[in-house]
């Protein structure tokens, strides 16, 4: 789950972590008391949106008068954006973060993250800050610095050291690193934080260290524990279809194709779109089901593929371990019934009671396809597919 810049921003100040003075706004008569409270001669005004490259797409533009400042958020609160990292959809603004503006000397990047090699949070430093940190990697990977924590005595003063002599800090910025370092690893673990990012981290002409900006993203697992986070989220920000599905605990990915895809087990279903595509098909969506599939969450499974007006057929592939193949079988028949499907749909079971389950299909009188393997199954879809949409 991610978060929006100024909601990071006071996590951040929780943990001393020094960020501008600013204030949000979600209307434009709040605009007026936000720059005051401030107290600057020029702003920065932010869309909050959950997307980075904000600036390149016009979302983060500077302002030097209250007339400016007032155009600048009339045009860009209540619209809409699109950036390099939004895959072609434009995200709503529905508020906006106005901030000081900073004498800036130098610009840093600093994240912690997951590492899954190391199985630890590990720092990523460098001192070429305010750049895409890919970029930073290939063209010039030496000016990349990684520090991996142990979890047993956790983020050491040495570790803090070694990052800000490599920096080159001195003076209060070079203490001032520890302690931002050391409330970011706090942060992260108290939070279950999966990415902590801080892009640029400036050092301002007065030698102090500032988190321009502000990246969280929660590790989704473990919300269930972060209440108070949960309580963060804004739905508007994410596909409409997979936050559903997570209401449902169902895994829903959209995409581009026309055959629908309703699979027990991830790595079952990522082998049967590829399937899919081997027998020249195009998958409309990943959805895993998940292995204690229900009745009531296949019905909502079929919904959310159905939800895309694309969808010509619909691959339903269930290997039945922990839940029974007859029982499966009952919950897709209730589904189509329920739901009222007019597409074709072809259905592939193994496992635990397996002949039951073909039987009830069989005996349904509902135009189900059934297929014998999985191979057999991608044929058909492909072919009733191609046959629909013509």
């Amino acid at each position: 789950m991610n978060l929006h810049e100024y909601q990071a921003k006071a996590l951040f100040q929780h943990y001393q972590i020094p960020v501008p003075k600013g204030q949000v706004i979600d209307s434009l008569n709040d605009l007026d008391e936000a720059l005051k409270a401030i107290g600057s001669d020029a702003w920065v005004v932010k869309a909050q949106i959950h997307a980075g490259a904000r600036g390149k797409a016009g979302g983060v533009q500077l302002v030097s008068s209250v007339e400016q400042a007032h155009e600048v958020a009339k045009t860009l609160l209540g619209s809409s954006l699109e950036t390099l990292q939004t895959a072609g959809k434009a995200l709503p603004i529905n508020c906006l973060l106005i901030e000081e503006t900073l004498a800036i000397y130098q610009e840093f990047y600093l994240s912690l993250l997951v590492d899954r090699a190391t199985k630890k949070y590990t720092f990523i430093i460098s001192a070429a800050g305010g750049m895409d940190i890919e970029l930073v990697a290939e063209a010039s990977p030496e000016k990349i610095l990684t520090v991996s924590i142990d979890p047993v005595v956790g983020l050491m003063a040495y570790q803090c050291r070694e990052v800000a002599f490599a920096l080159g800090l001195t003076g209060e910025a070079f203490k001032q690193l520890a302690t931002i370092m050391q409330g970011l690893y706090r942060l992260a673990l108290a939070k279950d934080v999966a990415l902590l990012e801080i892009n640029p981290l400036v050092l301002t002409e007065q030698n102090e260290l500032i988190a321009l900006d502000a990246k969280i993203n929660i590790d989704s697992n473990a919300l269930y524990r972060q209440p108070d986070l949960v309580a963060m989220r804004d739905i508007s920000q994410e596909d409409e279809r997979e936050a559903k599905a997570a209401d449902h605990q169902l895994n829903y990915i959209a995409l581009d194709g026309n055959i629908g895809c309703m699979v027990n087990g991830a790595g079952l279903a990522m082998a049967t779109m590829d399937l899919i595509k081997l027998n020249g098909g195009e998958p409309a969506n990943f959805l895993d089901v998940g292995g204690g599939a229900t009745p009531e969450r296949v019905a909502e499974a079929f919904k959310l593929i159905l939800s895309s007006k694309e969808v010509k057929s619909i691959l339903v592939n269930i290997f039945g371990g922990i839940v029974r193949c007859d029982l499966i079988a009952e919950g897709i028949i209730q589904a189509v019934q329920d739901v009222g499907l007019t597409i074709p749909v072809v259905v592939r079971l193994e496992g635990t009671n397996v002949e039951l389950g073909r039987q009830a299909l069989a005996n349904s009188g509902l135009s189900i396809i059934t297929a014998d393997g999985l191979a057999q199954a991608a044929e058909k879809v492909v072919a009733v597919a191609r046959e629909n949409q013509a």
